[in-house]
């Protein structure tokens, strides 16, 4: 049985969730929450597999939601389930430690699939999501474009690290780093981790 907590300010949509996955054989709704400080209370008290995560709330929003669980509460997966999926939501809900990223207006058992993918250890994205991680800016090749984050992980991937020990260094999850790498391969216009290599040491970012 995998114990769910459901985290949204908008009563009608907890509401809707609760009734949909709580008809789920597998799924058990222990709670509910109406923003991101109450999630972090629920999940202290309640310790759920899962957490379904908005991203949009009053107060503390999910990104920072999502953080405190997974710094403190680590067995217990969130999983963000929102209407936006533009890139850097994307990126800032796995670097906070997501393990997926799904869309509301995805079908219910999509919805199922990706909740019990997270059960079994994996990441799913929204294809939109991940459509989104590969769309390259305007000037792909311009080095200002990267992200602080992504600046960070293309300097240790020229210092010669694997993603397992660029996600230890930075305390992200391995997918996220290779979220990051996708990113980076697309937005300076390489196809590999030695061409991102020799473009960052071209570039001053070593």
């Amino acid at each position: 049985m995998i114990r769910l907590l459901i985290v949204d300010d908008h009563r009608v949509v907890r509401m809707g969730l609760e009734t949909l996955l709580g008809s789920i054989e597998d799924f058990d709704v222990v709670g509910s929450a109406d923003d991101g400080d109450e999630a972090v209370i629920q999940t202290e008290k309640l310790r759920p597999d899962i957490v379904l995560m908005d991203l949009s709330m009053p107060r503390v929003d999910g990104i920072d939601a999502t953080r405190q669980i997974v710094a403190s509460y680590p067995a217990s997966k969130v999983v963000v389930l929102t209407s936006f999926s533009d890139r850097q939501r994307v990126l800032d809900a796995l670097d906070a430690g997501a393990a997926g990223y799904l869309l509301k207006d995805a079908e219910p058992d999509d919805l199922v699939r990706g909740i019990m993918a997270v059960a079994r250890g994996e990441a799913p994205l929204d294809p939109r999501a991940a459509k989104a991680l590969l769309t390259t800016r305007n000037s792909p090749r311009a080095g200002a474009e990267l992200t602080p984050r992504e600046r960070a992980v293309l300097r240790l991937l020229v210092g010669g690290m694997a993603n397992k020990q660029i996600a230890r260094e930075l305390g992200i999850s391995e997918a996220t780093v290779k979220a990051h790498l996708t990113s980076i391969f697309q937005r300076i216009g390489v196809n590999d981790r030695t061409q991102a290599a020799l473009w960052a040491q071209r570039n001053g970012i070593d």
